[in-house]
């Protein structure tokens, strides 16, 4: 998945967000401000491209948000304009992209932002794919997913760069964690922050199921 522009820098329409896009990942959203709904219409007239970063502080709605520099290019693959002039739209990540300037906002946020390229995956890349998946999955039953909703293993991309970022939806870890794992500058160690961090949850399951063996009476 790329912008079909290597090395690209441009100006870009702007979608800050209370939560991490990430290059491989649907982004699904119902847009109703004004300005956002301004967004999706110059999106689907041009080249249906949008980047979006995190909000450092402050909301999504109204404006006067703080917002992060880094983020991920979108591109919108499902729109539809409801009755009420809402916008249900569906957008997936392409890469990574860094703001270079924030632009005023007129009447949506923008920027000038410029491609991330993501680090070169070595041999060791798909063994750790591989364990991440494992990992994640475990994790995720330990915590109370259904284990019927886990009957097959996602399909990942054969990409492992964007693979590494699905990963990092996939994981159960908190917004900044997964700012992290974007931020990461390769693959690999994409991968072994989240298996860092798998790994931490688990052992603190471990110790929490170890208190509550002990404070169990005995038969």
């Amino acid at each position: 998945m790329t912008s079909n522009v290597a090395g690209w820098k441009r100006e870009l329409p702007m979608f800050p967000l209370g939560s991490v896009a990430l290059p491989g990942v649907a982004l699904p959203l119902q847009v109703f401000e004004p300005r956002y709904r301004a967004l999706v219409m110059t999106c689907l007239t041009d080249d249906r491209l949008f980047g979006s970063v995190l909000i450092d502080r402050g909301s999504e709605v109204g404006g006067g948000d703080q917002r992060g520099d880094v983020g991920a290019l979108i591109r919108i693959i499902q729109s539809e304009e409801l009755p009420d002039g809402r916008w249900a739209v569906v957008g997936v990540g392409i890469e990574r992209l860094r703001v270079v300037e924030w632009l005023p906002d007129d009447p949506f946020p923008r920027c000038i932002a410029e491609a991330w390229p993501d680090g070169e995956p070595t041999n060791q890349t798909a063994e750790l794919v591989g364990r991440t998946l494992d990992a994640t999955l475990g994790l995720m039953v330990r915590l109370g997913v259904d284990r019927s909703e886990l009957s097959s293993r996602p399909e990942l991309d054969p990409d492992p760069s964007i693979a590494s970022f699905q990963l990092a939806a996939l994981s159960p870890i908190g917004p900044l964690d997964r700012l992290q794992a974007l931020e990461t500058d390769d693959p690999d160690s994409r991968l072994r922050f989240l298996l860092a961090s798998i790994e931490e949850q688990t052992a603190m399951l471990d110790a929490i199921d170890l208190l509550n063996g002990e404070g169990e009476t005995p038969l």
